[in-house]
């Protein structure tokens, strides 16, 4: 919005303020644009902008190239109108083609040139001519404009002129659309070409209001159902008609409860114009603010989206049909999953799930090593990472997912091979049949459209599996640091001034003790040997290890503990942590360029990671290291790197495993198709769809190829895939002043876990690197990943309003429409579910777990008998066959309350008369060369 000023003299337009979504003003000291903030508008400029569009002249589809052609034109109608007398002409036209100023930014050091420029304006005739030359094409400084970056693309500019003129009596006004969006050269801040004009000139006495009615114009032509109306209208009554349905919106704020004077922050979020146009009758107004005293009608009242899943769980009814589907699904998308990974941001992505995968893969390893008497190590667990991981990528259905080991397979394991132990079975055989039988039958629920059951697994659900495995990987990297306190003990009475008398010595025991040896007992050769050896011992100069391994014994009062390394060990888990949560939320800071804070937010674990790795090896502290295996071979000497299927079990044992593959199938079904509803959730808003059958086959053809090579068993990781869809995320790179970057989707792409699992494969021929790196850096990683993962989660968000008074609470959706106490309610079940969940899986119950995923799900149907329809609308899903009862339900209300309407002859008069609105689907679009954004406004 430019205002006409005077300037040393002479007339020139001077931009005051700018619109792209919110409005920034010049401030007071000209010299810098305000803050963005919302647009606060008198009642009264609304109603005298209203007049000026129903007395000014109006030109829709205007023919015009330059900027004095269009005033030209102006001028003629409102001449032709009867409005202007024709002797103002010449001066109205010279009023309009002034020189426009811009507020760009100047040095801090004022040239003298430009402090003599007010005195030398007027002197200078030239000059003084020289403002009525308006370019056709930008200058230098607009196309230098950092502003631009700013701007939408396509996006269209709305110019608004306001000024004061001593020759008019009255005022003059034109709205303008011109026929084709025309670059006006200087009449813009930036080379954005003119859509439209809006001119108010009028005679002195009256600059407020003026500016007002300027300020009022600008604000509907950004806001989006406004100016789709400008676009579409054919004549005056049509722009009219928009003014009012934007009025039918407006909310006034009491003068003696809000101070004008305070500028109003922009909002996170603001309502989509389809939104809008839903709510634009006066019996829905109130649902604005929220109704009063639940006093909105029910048929009226707003309900939240229904549970949907797409069509990927549609049950076709035909052998196969559902994994068909899947593949005609991503074929198309195949190319595009490829190339669509080389971006800046998949590096991040890759570093972080590489050093979660390794770490998991280490962990897992250890643990199955441990259960199953290192026939499943580290190096199977690596080895089954890279080979699962990496075909699952390239094949998968939704490859977001990431695959790998998981507790309840653990505990399988565990207990599969204690039974094979105590009853004389070879576990590799049987293991084997079962993951045969597991691969069969999971082919079965594929061509079955088995999948199809997931429709039925609401929030509660996903939920409380996605808070449970959160839980896991938190307390798992809380214990794990709790284990330095017992691997590195601290001192707790040291005292500094007494440190001469902590001293450690390794004392020389009795030599056949040493040994282990029975005294009585002959000595063999060996042992004669050793027993020699011994003697010739320095005790005094061994090691700890070296004097635990020969049976010496540590006198001392510094025997026990070993300083610094807890605490260091400490300090690298929660500052890792620490920083990559303070790095995440950099890109929200106000502290330098965008660019550079939504790189720093991208790479902040892996800064993190490289800072606590430097700061570990700045101190040389011997703190627990990343361990990785240096070569290709078999945990156990005694088996290969292939298990044959016959020989060693009778063969009755090939059939019966077929009931232990039947626990299997569950615990790999539920875990896969619940980590995949949670990638595929509406709110990450993946384009490219998914395939849950075609994840199933895979998962199922791996199952027999790790069988047959004795790896591990791996199926969808719920916290490593949510992770991997956050390192992805993207978010609208051009936003307008004070409006919050867009979320734009995921980066779905096959690359980031191609490379993510080679790399694991690679990681044998990487030890000497990967050794630096400290372990309580990855237990930090973990615990990031844990926490993030409950972030946006419904259930978190309840469980933290026990704490809080009913007046502090957040303004959630679901607290506007259901009580308090049946929030309090619906959330004590999830608890009481999670925590019989972790009990389960505490104890040797584990291996039934997925039942008990099972068991939520029947819990969530019994809910039905406790909570109405509306409540599990707004906490959880309806469930699908209620949506079509509730559906009906309402339909049948409706009609009872329309035959009861009638008989009622109370307060005839109290309903409100309908507004005057213009119907958007009423307006035939007007044929533009270029059909820009409706969004995209941008008025000067």
């Amino acid at each position: 919005m430019d205002t006409l000023q005077h300037e040393g003299g002479e007339l020139e337009w001077k931009e005051s303020a700018r619109w792209v979504k919110f409005e920034e003003k010049v401030e007071e000291g000209g010299e810098r644009w305000s803050k963005p903030h919302v647009s606060t508008l008198t009642l009264h400029s609304l109603f005298e902008l209203r007049t000026c569009l129903q007395t000014g002249s109006i030109l829709l589809d205007l023919e015009g190239y330059s900027l004095p052609q269009i005033v030209d034109d102006i001028v003629d109608r409102q001449i032709a109108d009867g409005l202007v007398a024709p002797d103002l002409r010449e001066k109205i036209s010279f009023v309009l083609l002034r020189k426009h100023r811009h507020q760009t930014k100047k040095p801090i050091h004022r040239s003298l040139a430009d402090i003599g420029k007010s005195s030398n304006t007027a002197s200078n005739p030239s000059q003084s001519r020289s403002m009525n030359d308006i370019s056709d094409t930008p200058s230098t400084d607009q196309l230098k404009n950092k502003f631009m970056k700013k701007i939408p693309r396509d996006a269209e500019a709305s110019n608004v002129l306001i000024g004061e003129v001593d020759f008019l009596d009255k005022p003059f006004v034109s709205f303008v659309r011109l026929a084709q969006a025309t670059t006006l050269g200087g009449l813009t801040e930036v080379p954005v070409p003119t859509r439209f004009l809006f001119i108010l000139l009028g005679p002195h006495g009256k600059t407020k209001s003026y500016n007002e009615i300027g300020r009022a114009i600008a604000t509907l032509m950004v806001d989006e159902l406004f100016s789709d109306v400008a676009y579409k209208a054919r004549d005056r009554d049509d722009l009219i008609a928009g003014v009012d349905e934007f009025l039918d919106e407006v909310i006034v704020l009491p003068p003696g409860e809000w101070d004008p004077k305070i500028r109003i922050e922009p909002p996170k979020k603001v309502p989509s114009a389809d939104m809008r146009k839903s709510v634009l009758n006066l019996n829905e107004l109130g649902q604005m603010n929220g109704s009063a005293g639940g006093a909105a009608g029910g048929e009226d009242e707003e309900l939240p989206a229904p549970h949907e899943l797409g069509e990927e769980l549609k049950f076709t009814g035909r052998f196969g049909g559902g994994l068909w589907l899947d593949i005609k699904r991503k074929i198309p998308w195949y190319c595009s999953d490829i190339y669509d990974g080389f971006h800046i941001q998949s590096i991040s992505a890759v570093l972080f799930i590489y050093l979660g995968c390794i770490t998991n893969a280490i962990t897992f390893g250890g643990l199955l090593g441990d259960a199953t008497d290192n026939y499943q190590g580290v190096m199977e667990s690596f080895l089954g990472t890279a080979l699962a991981g990496t075909v699952f990528c390239v094949f998968g259905g939704q490859p977001l997912i990431i695959l790998s080991s998981t507790g309840p397979i653990l505990i399988f394991e565990k207990l599969l091979y204690e039974f094979s132990k105590n009853n004389g079975i070879d576990y590799m055989e049987l293991r084997l049949w079962i993951g045969l039988h597991s691969c069969l039958q999971c082919f079965l629920l594929v061509v079955t459209d088995a999948s199809y059951i997931i429709k039925y697994m609401t929030r509660f659900t996903e939920e409380g599996f996605s808070s449970l495995i959160s839980f896991i990987f938190i307390s798992d990297a809380i214990k794990k640091m709790i284990g330095a306190w017992k691997y590195y003990p601290i001192n707790r009475g040291f005292k500094p001034d007494y440190i001469t008398a902590y001293k450690c010595e390794c004392i020389a025991p009795d030599q056949a003790s040493a040994l282990g040896l029975n005294v009585s007992a002959p000595l063999s050769d060996d042992n004669m040997t050793l027993l020699f050896n011994l003697t010739d011992l320095d005790w005094s100069q061994l090691s700890k290890k070296e004097c635990v391994k020969y049976g010496g014994a540590l006198v001392g009062s510094s025997c026990k503990y070993v300083p610094d390394l807890a605490l260091m060990s400490f300090i690298l888990f929660f500052g890792t942590y620490s920083m990559t949560v303070s790095l995440k939320k950099f890109k929200f800071s106000r502290y330098f360029p965008t660019k550079l804070r939504s790189l720093v937010s991208d790479f902040s674990i892996i800064i993190s990671i490289l800072v606590f790795c430097g700061l570990d090896g700045l101190l040389e502290l011997d703190t627990p290291k990343l361990h990785v295996p240096t070569e290709i071979k078999p945990t156990r000497s005694d088996r290969g790197w292939l298990v044959m299927p016959f020989g060693k079990n009778p063969w009755w044992w090939y059939v019966a495993s077929f009931v232990p593959a039947l626990l299997v199938t569950i615990l790999i079904f539920m875990d896969q198709q619940i980590s995949a509803v949670i990638v595929n959730r509406k709110e990450n808003k993946l384009k490219k769809g998914c395939g849950y059958h075609l994840d199933l086959f895979w998962v199922g053809v791996l199952m027999a190829v790790c069988s047959f090579m004795g790896l591990p068993w791996y199926v969808a990781a719920t916290v490593i895939s949510i992770a991997h869809i956050d390192s992805l995320k993207m978010e609208s790179e051009s936003s307008a002043p004070g409006e919050q970057p867009q979320f734009l989707g995921v980066r779905e792409q096959r690359l980031t876990g191609i490379l993510v699992f080679v790399l694991t494969g690679l990681s044998i021929f990487l030890a000497p690197i990967l050794q630096y790196i400290p372990m309580p850096v990855l237990y930090g990683v973990f615990l990031y990943m844990g926490v993030a993962s409950l972030s946006g989660i419904q259930f978190w968000e309840r469980i933290k309003l026990y704490l809080m008074p009913p007046k502090h609470q957040p303004d959630f959706s679901f607290l506007r429409h259901v009580p308090l106490r049946r929030v309090h309610l619906f959330t004590l079940v999830q608890i009481v579910c999670l925590a019989v969940l972790w009990i389960l899986k505490s104890t040797f119950l584990a291996i039934i777990f997925p039942v008990m995923i099972l068991g939520l799900m029947v819990v969530r149907k019994l809910l039905d008998l406790i909570f109405s329809q509306h409540d599990l609308a707004w906490l959880d899903d309806i469930l699908p066959d209620k949506d079509k009862k509730k559906k009906e339900d309402e339909k049948k209300k409706k009609k009872d309350k329309k035959s009861v309407e009638p008989e009622s002859d109370e307060e005839p008069n109290s309903s409100a008369p309908p507004p005057v609105k213009i119907a958007m689907e009423a307006l035939e679009p007007v044929p533009v060369p270029v059909k820009p954004p409706t969004q995209n406004q941008t008025p000067e």
